[in-house]
C-alpha cells in the first residue's frame, strides 16, 4: 500500500497495517539542511519563494520517509494578503502592521485579491505535488478564522487575547463582520490549495482553547464549519489546541480528523468523537529532544494505547522544536514501522 493511500485510509477511519506518520508543522527546522538555508534566506523569503518552500517541505520527507508532507508556509499569509502585514518582534512573537479595532479597519481588509496575492503558495504546492507524485500525500493548511482574528485584533501575539474576546462580547456585529471576511478569504485560499493538488487540508485553531465552552462554538467552531462545508472535495483535519473538551462542536463541524495535543488522552478523544472521525497525535514534542531509547518507549506506549483503533494518524502533539534530535525522530518513525 502506498503511503498516500495509507494516510487517506487512516483519515477515513479505514484499516491500515500501521499508522501513517507525518509531523505537524515546522518539521524541518531542527534539520541542518534547513539551518543551512536560513543562513542565506529570511523566513519570509523561504515562504514566498516556491522553489525554497518546496525544498523546506521536502527535507523531512526525504530524511525520514514520512507518509505525508505539509506545505511550508505560515497561517498569517491570509491577513497579509488582506492588507495587514506581519513581522517578527525582536523579543519573539508576531507584530501586525496595525490593530483591527473599528469598522473602518475591517473595511480596509480586502478579500478579492487573495488568490493573486497568494499565488506563490499555489506554485509551491504544485512543485511539491510533482516531487511527491502519487506516492505520498500532500497537506495544505491555514489558521482558523478565530486564531487569525486574535492576531489581527490584538495587533500580534498576545497573552490574554483580551481585545479579541472583548470584541466578541461587546460588539458582536463588528466581530462577525471581521469573521465573515476572514472566512471568505480562507475559503478562496483553500480552494486554491485544492486546485494545486493537496489531498487534505489542516486548520490550526491554535487559540481556540482560550475560549470558554459556551463561546467556542460561535467564536470559532461555526466559522470552521462554514469553511469545511464550502470545500467538500478534500477531507479536513482540525487541530483545536487545548480545546478537546468541546466534543459536541468538534463532532458537528464536519472535519474528518481531529488533531490532539499531548496533554489529552488520545484514545479517550477518539472514543468521544465516535467511529467516523479519526485522530492524529499525540506524542509530547519534548520526547524527541531526549534519547532514541526513550523515544522508542514512548512511541510504543502510544501505539499500544491505540491498538485495534481504526482512524489514527501518528503525530507529535504539536510541532518540532529547533531542539528536536534527528536520531530521536528516526527512532520514532522506525518504531512505528515496526508495528
Amino acid at each position: 500500500m502506498k503511503s498516500r493511500e495509507r494516510f487517506l485510509r487512516a483519515i477515513r477511519c479505514e484499516a491500515v497495517e500501521y499508522p501513517p506518520v507525518w509531523v505537524m508543522r515546522q518539521a524541518g527546522r531542527h534539520l541542518p539542511e534547513y539551518m543551512k538555508l536560513r543562513e542565506d534566506h529570511s523566513f519570509h523569503e523561504l515562504v514566498k519563494t516556491p522553489e525554497l518552500a518546496c525544498e523546506v517541505t521536502m527535507q523531512p520527507v526525504r530524511r525520514y520517509g514520512m507518509d505525508a508532507a505539509i506545505i511550508f508556509s505560515d497561517i498569517l499569509v491570509i491577513p497579509e494578503a488582506m492588507g495587514q502585514e506581519y513581522s517578527f518582534r525582536d523579543a519573539g512573537g508576531i507584530q501586525m502592521a496595525f490593530r483591527v479595532q473599528s469598522a473602518a479597519d475591517v473595511d480596509r481588509l480586502e478579500v478579492s485579491a487573495i488568490t493573486d496575492r497568494l499565488s506563490y503558495v499555489s506554485d509551491s504546492l504544485k512543485l511539491v505535488r510533482a516531487e511527491l507524485g502519487d506516492e505520498r500525500a500532500l497537506i495544505g493548511f491555514g489558521g482558523s478564522p478565530w486564531t487569525l482574528a486574535t492576531y489581527m485584533v490584538e495587533g500580534g501575539s498576545s497573552r490574554d487575547y483580551r481585545f479579541a474576546k472583548r470584541m466578541f462580547y461587546e460588539d458582536r456585529a463588528l466581530f462577525e463582520r471581521l469573521m465573515e471576511k476572514i472566512t471568505a478569504a480562507s475559503i478562496e485560499y483553500f480552494r486554491m490549495q485544492v486546485a494545486a493538488g493537496v489531498d487534505v487540508i489542516q486548520i490550526f485553531d491554535s487559540w481556540g482553547g482560550v475560549l470558554s465552552p459556551t463561546t467556542f462554538g460561535p467564536a470559532s467552531a461555526e466559522w470552521m464549519a462554514r469553511i469545511i462545508e464550502a470545500i467538500p472535495e478534500v477531507p479536513f483535519i482540525v487541530y483545536p489546541k487545548d480545546g478537546h473538551e468541546n466534543v459536541a462542536s468538534l463532532r458537528s463541524m464536519g472535519a474528518a480528523c481531529v488533531g490532539v495535543s499531548w496533554t489529552t488522552d488520545l484514545r479517550a478523544v477518539k472514543e468521544a468523537l465516535g467511529p467516523d472521525i479519526s485522530v492524529q497525535g499525540n506524542l509530547d514534542p519534548i520526547i524527541v529532544e531526549t534519547t532514541p531509547e526513550l523515544t522508542r518507549l514512548e512511541t510504543r506506549r502510544l501505539l499500544d494505547s491505540m491498538a485495534g483503533v481504526h482512524g489514527h494518524v501518528f503525530n507529535l502533539g504539536h510541532g518540532v522544536s529547533p531542539h528536536g534530535r534527528i536520531d530521536c525522530m528516526q527512532a520514532m518513525v522506525d518504531e512505528i514501522r515496526r508495528t
